[in-house]
């Protein structure tokens, strides 16, 4: 199990549309035969900062995402909404090992 946190910052006045952005992208994600988890989690102190947390099955499988049509997508529609440059951190899931994902 592959685990990223993806940490973004939303200019103000796009966080609506970002949202809604960002739940159609991870509503396809989790179809995706390699995606065991996506979920969206905004700051409760700022509400322009986020955390995508992506669960994947493989370490092939990230790759695999960004190739579909829906991240694709998202990552144009959303370009001109950041703040920031998105970042990203890898971990490694040690427990629990297997949740029947």
């Amino acid at each position: 199990m592959l685990i990223v946190h993806v940490h973004v910052r939303v200019k103000p006045e796009h966080i609506e549309a970002f949202k809604l952005a960002t739940i159609e992208n991870a509503a396809n994600s989790v179809k995706e035969p390699g995606i065991a988890r996506f979920d969206v989690v905004q700051q409760a102190d700022d509400p322009s900062r986020f955390v995508l947390l992506e669960a994947y099955r493989e370490a092939e499988a990230p790759t695999r995402h960004k190739a579909t049509a829906h991240y694709q997508a998202w990552a144009e529609k959303v370009a001109d909404m950041l703040a920031e440059p998105r970042s990203r951190v890898v971990y490694a899931n040690i427990y629990p090992a297997d949740q029947g994902w």
